[in-house]
């Protein structure tokens, strides 16, 4: 009988998943370090569940068993001990590396930077993800996963990106003071091949604030391209190995967002960009000889350095995603002295988009209070609160508080007689006290809140302490910030740093001065 074994083949892997945890300034005092405790973004909570637990679960579900989680180096440890003992990921399948980078929340580092830096892990084609990206279930990361593999097969695309409508309300929840929203710049791309075509930038807005300027090539080639403002980038990217070669070609490059990938959109169309650039991004081939159908139904025709000013575009107008109800379309004839000339061209180098509109599901980054706060507020709309079932948790809330259905209470909260929480969540181990009235608001876990106080439309980091009969509306506060009894707060950022150092002793100069 024989009883040889083949030998067993590894697999290689066809795509490594990399996750950037920045420090979240957009999202202070509440990413302001506790003590000497950090408050990494990633393990902020919605609606008690850490942010980064929604992409990871995005990745598991997509067939991706490897990623490579990079973050500040303070973050470190506390993202390494929940990712490998607390979160669900940790009974997974999914192999995650933390690795970390030094930097300061006062001198952050571009994402260019950071994947030059860590270019040497990533060996194959990579998924690049923000750890704040909340994707609605209509919306799989195999859907661009799929397009990417199918496009860079047929044509030679470098990238698949995805964009969003944000479904930002009339009226903000969060007053001026915490902040804006994510700002929307205008986005060009063809439909019938889903095809990112060009992206405003802040430089260009700044540059020109009345204008926007398309060049003769794009619009000959994609004489069909589509412009909204309501969209905006997920920072979700698929993209070939090659990206990475190009940017240890432009080291001038630090966003991927401001300075990448609007030139990497340029590259498709500008004929000098192409050749510059094609042999690092693409092997060249017989683009003539593939289907016609993988031509996309657009116009390759030799690109005019002219450029196109379309002047009847308002940046003031468009901007404003209530104001903008359908995409805008543009049709131009092809230039008349174009050919189609298909022996000099490379692959297609084609950034593929996939556009998530608002009707499909809720989709929202969470890299702002403001975002952050409606989508804890999002998800309570999905919540029904019952008392716990556990007799030892149930025996925390007692039976003359009052509890609204959409309001979440974490593990081991106490609350306490004659107190009212209505469309809330309230983190783990928290203690609220006796006839306290809590309204719209986001309480991190081991917050204390003590009897009479009055919360409406805040967020409060963890271990934050309120006093009696105090009031905060729509307040946010660092972590560990301690507000007096009987004090007052309206729209404000608390810090914990000016908390201290408003109870610094004013005698105390005096004292030593006299020694």
């Amino acid at each position: 009988m024989d009883f040889s074994v083949d030998p067993v083949h590894s697999v290689p892997r066809e795509f490594l998943a990399v996750i950037l945890a920045g420090f979240g300034n957009e999202l202070l005092p509440l990413t302001g370090d506790v003590g000497n405790q950090p408050s990494p973004k990633a393990l902020l909570p919605i609606s008690n569940k850490p942010t980064v637990d929604y992409v990871l679960s995005w990745v598991e579900q997509s067939g991706i068993k490897d990623v490579l989680l990079i973050c500040p180096s303070s973050h470190r440890p506390a993202i390494s001990h929940y990712i490998h003992s607390e979160s669900p990921i940790s009974s997974s399948s999914l192999r995650v590396d933390i690795q970390s980078f030094d930097e300061t929340q006062e001198l952050s580092v571009g994402t260019c930077s950071i994947l030059r830096h860590f270019s040497s892990r990533i060996q194959e084609d990579f998924v690049l993800l923000p750890c704040d990206f909340i994707p609605p279930p209509s919306l799989p990361l195999s859907k661009l996963l799929n397009k990417f593999r199918s496009e860079t097969t047929s044509d030679g695309a470098i990238a698949t990106t995805c964009w969003f409508e944000f479904p930002k309300s009339e009226k903000s929840a969060a007053p001026d003071e915490w902040g804006s929203y994510s700002q929307s710049y205008p986005v060009v791309w063809d439909d019938a091949s889903k095809t990112l075509l060009y992206i405003d930038t802040f430089d260009s807005t700044d540059k020109n604030a009345e204008e926007l300027e398309l060049r003769m090539s794009l619009l000959s080639r994609y004489p069909h391209a589509k412009l909204s403002s309501r969209l905006q980038d997920s920072h979700v990217y698929v993209c070939k190995h090659e990206i990475l070669d190009a940017l240890q070609r432009k080291t001038e490059l630090d966003s991927l967002r401001e300075d990448f990938f609007p030139w990497l959109c340029k590259v498709q169309y500008q004929a000098t960009k192409r050749s510059k650039y094609g042999r690092v991004l693409g092997s060249f081939s017989d683009f003539a000889a593939r289907p016609v159908a993988m031509r996309h139904s657009t116009l390759h025709t030799v690109r005019a350095k002219t450029k196109a000013k379309v002047s009847a575009y308002n940046r003031s107008i468009v901007s404003s995603p209530l104001q903008l109800g359908r995409d805008l379309a543009y049709s131009v004839p092809p230039s008349p002295t174009g050919s189609d000339d298909d022996s000099t061209e490379t692959s297609s180098l084609r950034v593929g988009v996939v556009i998530h509109r608002e009707k499909d599901g809720y989709c929202v980054r969470t890299n702002n209070l403001p975002t952050y706060l409606e989508a804890n507020r999002h998800f309570m709309n999905d919540t029904s609160y019952t008392l716990p079932a556990n007799p030892q948790k149930r025996a925390f809330i007692d039976a003359k508080a009052s509890i609204s259905s959409d309001s979440t209470i974490g593990d081991f909260t106490k609350v306490d007689e004659k107190t009212s929480i209505k469309k809330s969540v309230v983190g783990k181990h928290c203690v609220i006290g006796k006839m306290v009235k809590i309204a719209g608001c986001v309480l991190l876990d081991h917050c204390i809140v003590s009897d009479g106080a009055k919360l409406e439309g805040c967020i409060l980091g963890r271990n934050t302490k309120v006093g009696s009969k105090a009031e905060l509306v729509r307040c946010v506060t660092q972590g560990g910030y301690e507000v007096k009894e009987n004090e007052n707060y309206r729209n404000e950022k608390l810090d914990a740093s000016d908390w201290g150092a408003e109870t610094e002793d004013p005698n105390e100069d005096d004292e030593d001065g006299d020694e």
